[in-house]
Formats: structure tokens, C-alpha cells, sequence
């Protein structure tokens, strides 16, 4: 019965222990509370080692001297733990070795066992003279644990009224029962001749452990709440324990016992011994295979699988996937975050990619704006001079019907450089000039009427399709009519023989929208990139300077808005300007 007693203690040490580590392996807090656990489980073990199976004087010594060296390496781990408890402090270096040196000294005299003058064990019964030396080593071992309850105690103080104070509190119960039960055993009664109890010492260790870990834990040691953390997230620790602890007893179950049996069912010999050897060896080959394959298959293979990924994506294959069944500990979360890390590293490199071309399109228009600015005042003098000039040789030739036909022509080719000194002048000062809320529709409509008044225009089916309930907008009204505009002559051009254009509003998100789309010839794949680059154009030479776009894009982007393009050649292009609006949510009215 008592052995019973001794594993069932030995076991609820050893998994408190185990949880509360894992728990947080990184806490010196949990990694100390740990080797106290690992202190006491070795204290049980010697118990049961000793009043279990090798009860004689030469065991009896050893008992001694290894509780003497337990009890004072237990409480230098309680005072370590007082140190660093709860924030995680380290520990001060200088005073632990000051503060441990004298329990250096005491193992040494308690392994050369100098605590006692006589051991004797007869009839069951333990007898000790302990000599003055052993005294020592119990006021040095009481020493520390006031030391360790003290602190503990100012930090209770310092913490009061707080969840760590309720900690605190626990942690001082555990420790003052443990101390006091411990006391009652193994001093108390034993001074006085009675070491009735002293075979169940080790048992008394479990009213205090538990009440520590369940502190230390938070208080969630025995919550439902904690044991449904375990199982949305759990961890490879646990599991790789269980699966050795489940092989263990499964092979301890289906082979040892039966081995055991059959081996020395005809008492003990070298022979039996033998075969009891050779076929243990034999039945552990299979469980501990099996235990490697659910090791490699749970652990090693999907970190094969991330570190393959992670080299990918360094390489510059951003966006890979780990495509791995999906678990519910560290790996399967690793796993987890690095796709979902991985898929928003593609799309953040993707949209700085994009941004980049923005910032890159602004520099240069910025560069063109103030080079066109030079070149219009340059070539606007002279051209207007030689405009004079022309006008003045046309009246005084008009009785010369060669001269005034080469004279017609210079004047046309006058005008052409004019129109580009005008679009490069309109490119040049592209700045917001005046902001007033303004509806979009509004806009729409007056750029429709202009273009109307084309002759070409009148020849195609021109299209609105408005928003009444478009959020307003702040913006230049005129600029942002010279960009409707613009985009109405690029998709008139874009209509060889007649056709369909549609001008629309709508509100997206925080931005209004026009949208300016047509069935025309549509824009090359390769050139769609640089459409908005200055003096860049598809159409054939003394149709188009190539800045109408670029005009658009400026004024836009002034607007704190963008400009997007999409196309489909032989099917048509659509360009949508979308402008931060006033309000997502105000009503605008329908447009009179």
C-alpha cells in the first residue's frame, strides 16, 4: 500500500511539474518552480527506494545525507524563486553567492556524513543521534526558507490589492503548510522518538505543491477554461510526452509483463535471466520504432516543410505556401502565421512595387513640369512674332494664290506648334487652385455638354449613367472638367467608325468615381504601364503631343485621388477617376 502511495505522489509531482513548465519554458519563475518539483520528486523517490525495499543501515545512511542535501538545494531554489517571482527578474549574482557558499559547505559535510553519530534500522524501526553539525544544517535550511518567505512577503505588500498579490498570497500558503506538515514529520516527532510517521513524509508534499502551482499558474491550474486552451492550442511538449508515456505503458503492458512471466515462471537462473534480456531488447525495438516514426512524422517532417518555405520566400518566391495538414500546436500555428505572413509579404512587395511606379511617374512629371514651363515661354515669344509676320506677308500676297497657299500652310503648322506650347503650359501648372464641394455629377454633365459640341461626338452614342446619391467632393471644378474632358477626346479617337461611350458615377468605399469607358481599338498590353508617362501616345504622329494623360494624372493626384486604367484590345478601355469624398454617407441629392 505504501509503495502505491509513493508513485501516485511521484506522479502528481511530475505532471504539476511538467505543466507548469511548459506552460512558459522561458519564465524563470516556472523554470525554478521546476527544479523544486524535481527536488521533491527525488525526495520520493528515495523514500520509496529506502522504506520500500532497501530498509538496512547502510541505505539508511544514504537516505540521510541525500535529505539533508535535498532539504537545503530545495530551499535554495524556494529563494531563488522569491527573487525572480513575479515580474521575472533575474538573479542578483553576488548575493546568491553569499547566500548559497554555506550550503556548499553543508552538502559536502552531509554526503560525508558528519550529521549524525548513529543510524540504525531494526525491526522497522528508524533510530538517528544526530550531531551538533546537523543542527547547523536545519538552521541553515530554516534560515533560507525565511529569507525566501520574507521576500515573498514584501512583494505581497508591494503588490497588494492586484492579481500578483493574489498570487503571492497562495504561493505563502502553500509554502508555510508544506513547511509546517514537513516540520511536524521530520523534525518534530523524531526529536521526541517518533518516526512513526516519517515513511509518509513525502506525501505531505502534495497539499503545498499543489496550492504553488495552482499560484503560479495563474489559477487556472484546474479551470475548464485552461483545459480548453490545451486543446485549441497543444503544444508538441505535451504531445511528444504523451506519446512516450503511451508507448511506455502499451509496451510495458503488452510485452514486459508477459516476457517477465514466461521468462522466470521457472524461477530465477541465468538462463532465465537470458531470455528475459534478450527478448526485452527484442519487444523494445518495435514501440520505440513506431515512437520515432509518430516523432518524425508530428515534428521533424512539417519543420522540413516551414524551413523549405522560409529559404523559398528568401530566394525572392514570395507568397509560397506550406501546405501540411493542419495541427493544433506550435508547428500548425507556425505554419499558420507564416502563409498568412508570407501572402501579405506578396501583396505589401506588390503594392510597393506599385507605389514605386507611382512615385517614379511623379518625379518625372514633376521634371517635365518645369522643363515644359521653360520651353512654352521660350517658344510662345518668337511663335508669336513669326505669327505677326505671317499674318502681315498674307495680306499684302493675297493677290498671289502660290504664296498665299504656302503661307496657309505655315500658319497651320504655327498653330500645331501652339497647341503643343498650350498643352505643355496646361501640364506645367497643374495645381488645385481653388476647392469647393462640388458634385461630381454635376462636373459630368458640364463636360458632356462641351464635348456635345463636337461634330464627331454627335455622330456617337454618348452615354450617362449617374449616381444621384454620390458623396460631394472637394475639388476644382475646372480641372477636374478638363479631365472628363480629356478622357472623352481619347475615347472619341478610340472609335474609328462610330460607336458607344458611357460616362458614370458612383461612390466606392471613401472615394467618388467617374468612370469613362468606350468600345474602341482598346490599349496594347505592353503599353498600359506607360500611358500616363508625358509626351507617350499611341496615336499616329500630328494627332496627339502625348500629355493629355499625363494632365490627368497630375490633376487627379493633386486631388489626393488616383487613376486607374483597364483594357481590352479590339473591345474598348475604361478609365476611373476616383476623388476622397466629403462624406461616405451624406446624400448629395439628384442632380437638376
Amino acid at each position: 500500500m505504501l509503495d502505491v502511495l509513493y508513485l501516485f505522489s511521484l506522479l502528481i509531482l511530475v505532471l504539476l511539474g511538467f505543466y507548469v513548465f511548459v506552460a512558459d519554458p522561458r519564465s524563470r519563475a516556472h523554470q525554478t518552480f521546476a527544479a523544486f518539483i524535481s527536488f521533491c520528486a527525488i525526495w520520493t523517490t528515495k523514500d520509496l527506494i529506502f522504506w520500500g525495499f532497501l530498509n538496512n543501515r547502510f541505505f539508511a545512511e544514504i537516505w540521510a545525507a541525500s535529505g539533508f542535501i535535498i532539504a537545503i538545494l530545495m530551499q535554495c531554489a524556494l529563494v531563488v524563486f522569491a527573487w525572480v517571482f513575479p515580474v521575472n527578474s533575474r538573479t542578483p549574482k553576488q548575493k546568491a553567492a553569499a547566500l548559497f557558499a554555506p550550503g556548499l559547505i553543508f552538502i559536502i559535510v552531509s554526503a560525508l556524513g558528519l550529521c549524525w553519530n548513529e543510524i540504525s534500522f531494526e525491526n522497522g524501526k528508524l533510530s538517528i543521534k544526530l550531531t551538533g553539525l546537523a543542527y547547523a544544517v536545519v538552521a541553515y535550511i530554516y534560515c533560507l526558507f525565511l529569507y525566501g518567505a520574507v521576500l515573498l512577503f514584501r512583494k505581497y505588500r508591494l503588490y497588494r490589492d492586484t492579481q500578483r498579490a493574489s498570487q503571492l498570497a497562495a504561493i505563502l500558503l502553500g509554502l508555510t503548510l508544506t513547511a509546517f506538515l514537513k516540520s511536524f514529520v521530520n523534525i518534530f516527532l523524531p526529536f521526541f522518538g517518533n518516526y512513526s510517521l516519517l515513511p509518509y513524509s513525502s506525501l505531505f508534499f502534495l497539499p503545498g505543491v499543489t496550492i504553488y502551482a495552482y499560484a503560479i499558474s495563474n489559477f487556472k491550474l484546474f479551470s475548464l477554461q485552461s483545459a480548453l486552451d490545451q486543446f485549441r492550442l497543444f503544444p508538441v511538449t505535451y504531445k511528444v510526452a504523451l506519446s512516450v508515456a503511451m508507448v511506455a505503458i502499451f509496451s510495458f503492458a503488452l510485452f514486459q509483463i508477459p516476457i517477465v512471466w514466461w521468462a522466470f515462471s521457472e524461477g530465477v537462473s541465468v538462463e532465465a535471466w537470458r531470455r528475459y534480456l534478450v527478448f526485452s531488447i527484442v519487444s523494445a525495438l518495435l514501440p520505440n520504432l513506431f515512437l520515432v516514426l509518430l516523432i518524425v512524422r508530428s515534428i521533424s517532417r512539417p519543420l522540413q516543410r516551414i524551413a523549405v518555405a522560409a529559404v523559398q520566400v528568401s530566394e525572392g518566391k514570395y507568397g509560397t505556401q506550406i501546405e501540411m495538414r493542419k495541427s493544433n500546436d506550435e508547428i500548425g500555428l507556425v505554419a499558420e502565421t507564416f502563409n498568412a505572413m508570407s501572402k501579405k509579404m506578396a501583396a505589401d512587395i506588390e503594392r510597393l512595387k506599385s507605389l514605386n511606379e507611382r512615385l517614379i511617374r511623379a518625379e518625372k512629371l514633376a521634371a517635365m513640369g518645369t522643363l515644359a514651363a521653360g520651353v512654352a515661354h521660350e517658344v510662345n515669344n518668337p511663335l508669336a512674332l513669326i505669327s505677326s509676320i505671317v499674318q502681315m506677308l498674307k495680306s499684302s500676297s493675297a493677290s498671289n494664290p502660290e504664296n498665299l497657299e504656302k503661307l496657309e500652310l505655315i500658319q497651320k503648322q504655327i498653330e500645331r506648334i501652339s497647341r503643343v506650347t498650350r498643352d505643355l503650359t496646361d501640364f506645367a501648372r497643374i495645381r488645385p487652385q481653388l476647392r469647393i464641394e462640388t458634385n461630381l455629377n454635376r462636373i459630368v454633365e458640364s463636360s458632356a455638354r462641351l464635348a456635345a459640341l463636337d461634330e464627331k461626338f454627335q455622330k456617337l452614342d454618348l452615354t450617362l449613367d449617374l449616381d444621384p446619391k454620390i458623396p460631394l467632393t472637394s475639388v476644382d471644378p475646372g480641372q477636374l472638367e478638363q479631365v472628363v474632358l480629356n478622357l472623352l477626346l481619347n475615347a472619341k479617337d478610340s472609335l474609328e467608325a462610330g460607336g458607344k461611350i458611357t460616362l458614370k458615377t458612383f461612390s466606392e468605399e471613401n472615394y467618388s468615381c467617374i468612370e469613362v469607358s468606350d468600345e474602341g481599338i482598346g490599349i496594347p498590353e505592353n503599353d498600359l504601364p506607360r500611358i500616363f508617362e508625358p509626351f507617350f501616345t499611341t496615336k499616329s504622329p500630328g494627332n496627339g503631343t502625348g500629355l493629355g494623360l499625363s494632365v490627368c494624372y497630375a490633376i487627379v493626384a493633386a486631388h489626393s485621388g488616383r487613376i486607374d486604367v483597364e483594357s481590352v484590345p479590339g473591345k474598348g478601355s475604361r478609365f476611373i477617376v476616383r476623388i476622397p469624398a466629403l462624406s461616405q454617407n451624406q446624400d448629395s441629392g439628384s442632380v437638376p
